[in-house]
């Protein structure tokens, strides 16, 4: 079996205000977390979350939730990246109670996953149209915070 390596690429910390879609028609429970700013912080990356952006929430009958975020960063060079990612979130009944009560979640107490993607116009950083990444997150009361791996 192929080994799979990574390295990290940065910590991203979101401020979002969640609004509430609720059940729609296929029966599941939808909800739109709008970003208002943040920040990232790497070795190689560094800067802030622009305002704007949003994380949309599908929430299945199962309780397990389909992420689907889109936001532009800005790093400290004023370079403009576009980040969007899919994934998974999957808790507990307890770990959901104290999610929906905007507790502060830690990684190891839930499955957090997202598949990354990047745009980018900076020659500098066009590294990143290239690449594939995924991040492992957890949940404070201003929002999520992801840790985003490059994939080798």
């Amino acid at each position: 079996m192929t080994e799979i390596r990574f390295q990290p690429l940065f910590t991203v910390q979101f401020q979002t205000s969640p609004h509430v879609i609720g059940n729609v028609p296929q029966g599941y429970f939808r909800r739109a977390g709008i970003i208002s700013s943040g920040s990232f912080i790497g070795e190689r990356l560094s800067g802030r979350v622009l305002p704007g952006g949003g994380d949309w929430l599908f929430r299945r009958a199962d309780g397990v939730i389909h992420i689907d975020v889109r936001t532009i960063l800005e790093t400290d060079r004023d370079e403009a990246i576009y980040m969007t990612y899919t994934g998974r979130l999957k808790a507990g009944p307890d770990v959901d109670e104290r999610l929906a009560r905007g507790e502060t979640v830690e990684a190891h107490e839930l499955y957090f996953r997202t598949a990354v993607q990047f745009e980018t116009a900076s020659s500098r950083l066009s590294w990143l149209n290239d690449i594939v990444a995924f991040g492992v997150g957890h949940r404070r009361p201003e929002g999520p915070v992801y840790e985003i791996f490059e994939l080798l």
